[in-house]
């Protein structure tokens, strides 16, 4: 499909224009981010605990997660944030995470994308509760 054409009219109920920016209000759907909210409480800590000595992002992955989790932080943000954990956490992503060395590069593009975005609501503690994770995480291998 190119940028010319229109998707099927039931997208959104109506044509879509790839030339035209998304409405804002259709942006982060309640339904959509409650399931990516049930997904990462599932599935975040069991992931992170097997790949953090593996993956040089766990440290923004778990400041991300403490973000999400943080009442300050606006709605929007935290529905964008759910969605990057939620495709960190998916058993199938783009390039498989068993595949050694590029295994994880579709999550740091997509954990670099989010922090590019969201980045800005990223707090001290946050990171400080992620490095101190981190840290107890290395303890417990050695």
């Amino acid at each position: 499909m190119s940028a010319d054409s229109k998707a099927s009219p039931h997208v959104n109920g109506e044509a879509f224009d790839a030339k035209q920016a998304l409405d804002p209000s259709r942006a982060m759907v309640p339904s959509v981010a409650r399931v990516n909210e049930r997904r990462v409480a599932r599935g975040f800590w069991p992931k992170i605990r097997r790949v953090a000595a593996k993956i040089p992002f766990a440290g923004d992955a778990l400041s991300v997660w403490f973000c999400a989790k943080d009442p300050a932080t606006p709605t929007t943000a935290k529905a964008m944030m759910m969605a990057g954990l939620a495709y960190f956490v998916l058993p199938t992503d783009a390039i498989p995470d068993v595949l050694a060395v590029v295994g994880f590069t579709d999550d740091a593009a997509v954990f670099a994308a989010l922090l590019a975005v969201v980045g800005r609501h990223l707090k001290p503690k946050h990171k400080a509760e992620a490095m101190e994770i981190l840290e107890r995480m290395k303890r417990q291998d050695d």
